[in-house]
C-alpha cells in the first residue's frame, strides 16, 4: 500500500492591493467653499457634499495646474542653476522654465499652449454621498474654467467617421470614480485632476512580451533603451515616464501606464515581509535612463 506524501504547508493569508501606494506627501490648503455638511446614519457620519462645490472644486483645480507649479517642482528647476555639473544649456532651459512660471502664474496665460484633455480621477468612500450626477458637477466644473478664462479647447467630437468639430468648451470631461473598500477613507472623496496634453496621450503603448524578457537587467534595460528612443519629441519635454510590467488583463496593465505619473502614484512602499508581489512592480520607480 502506497502512501502519499505529505502535503506541504499553506501559507498564510496576506492581502495586498494590486497598486500599493507610499505616504502621500503633497501639501494641501484648504478652499473656502460651501456645500459640505454632516449627518447620522446607523450611528455613523455621512458626509453629503452638493454638485455646486464640486463644480466649484473642478474649476479652481484646472485654473491652477494651467497656471500654477508646485513648489517642490521649482525647488528642483532652481538647483539647477546652482549645480556645478550643470551645463550651459542646462541652466538656460531651467531659467526659461522658471521665467515661463512667473508669467503663467499671473492668471492670465497659461504653462503651456496645450491645455489638455480634463481628465478627473476619484476614489469615494462608502459613506460621502453626493447630492446629484458627479460626473455632471464635474463637467460644469471644466465648462466654467475653460470658457471663461485663457484656455484653449482641445476637445474634438466627430459628425461621421471621417468628419469632426471642436466642442469649443473643452469637454467632455474623462471621469474616472471609483468606490473605496469599506474602512479606507469612508468619509471622504479623494480626487486628482489631470490636464493631459495631447503629445503625451499619444504615447501611450502597450507591448505583448514573454517571460524571457526577463532573463536579466540588462536584456530589460536594453529593451527599454530601443523603445524609449522611439518616442520622439512630439510631447514637451522632459518626459515622466510610468511603465508597468505586470501579467494581469491589458485594460488593467495599462492603468498605471496611460494614466499620469503624479507624486502619490510613485511613491512606492517598502516590500512587506513576507513579499507581497504586486508590490514589486514598483521597486524600479527610482531608475532613470538618459
Amino acid at each position: 500500500m502506497t502512501t502519499k506524501p505529505p502535503r506541504p504547508p499553506l501559507p498564510d493569508f496576506v492581502y495586498t492591493p494590486v497598486f500599493p501606494l507610499g505616504e502621500d506627501t503633497t501639501q494641501y490648503r484648504k478652499l473656502d467653499i460651501d456645500g459640505v455638511s454632516t449627518s447620522q446614519c446607523g450611528g455613523k457620519t455621512v458626509v453629503h457634499v452638493t454638485p455646486e462645490a464640486l463644480s466649484e472644486l473642478t474649476a479652481q483645480a484646472f485654473h491652477e495646474v494651467a497656471h500654477f507649479l508646485r513648489a517642490s517642482h521649482l525647488e528642483k528647476l532652481a538647483a539647477i542653476l546652482k549645480d556645478p555639473e550643470a551645463s550651459d544649456n542646462d541652466r538656460f532651459v531651467a531659467m526659461d522654465l522658471l521665467q515661463n512660471a512667473c508669467i503663467a502664474a499671473g492668471g492670465i496665460l497659461p504653462m503651456c499652449q496645450d491645455t489638455g484633455t480634463a481628465i478627473v480621477f476619484g476614489k469615494k468612500g462608502q459613506r460621502l454621498w453626493v447630492e446629484g450626477n458627479e460626473e455632471i458637477a464635474f463637467s460644469r466644473g471644466v465648462y466654467d474654467t475653460y470658457t471663461r478664462t485663457s484656455l484653449r479647447y482641445s476637445q474634438m467630437a466627430p459628425l461621421s467617421m471621417f468628419e469632426e468639430k471642436n466642442t469649443g468648451t473643452n469637454l467632455p470631461v474623462q471621469c474616472d470614480i471609483f468606490a473605496s473598500p469599506a474602512g479606507e477613507h469612508d468619509e471622504s472623496f479623494e480626487l486628482m485632476f489631470v490636464a493631459k496634453g495631447g503629445g503625451s496621450a499619444n504615447k501611450t503603448f502597450l507591448f505583448q512580451e514573454t517571460r524571457a524578457l526577463l532573463g536579466s537587467e540588462a536584456q530589460l534595460l536594453s529593451w527599454l533603451d530601443t523603445k524609449i528612443r522611439t518616442l520622439g519629441t512630439s510631447a514637451c519635454p522632459p518626459y515622466h515616464l510610468p511603465l508597468s510590467l505586470a501579467a494581469c488583463q491589458p485594460s488593467r496593465r495599462s492603468r498605471p501606464s496611460s494614466s499620469p505619473p503624479p507624486t502619490g502614484m510613485t511613491a512606492c512602499p517598502p516590500l512587506a515581509a513576507p513579499p507581497a508581489m504586486p508590490s514589486v512592480m514598483w521597486t524600479w520607480n527610482a531608475r532613470c535612463w538618459s
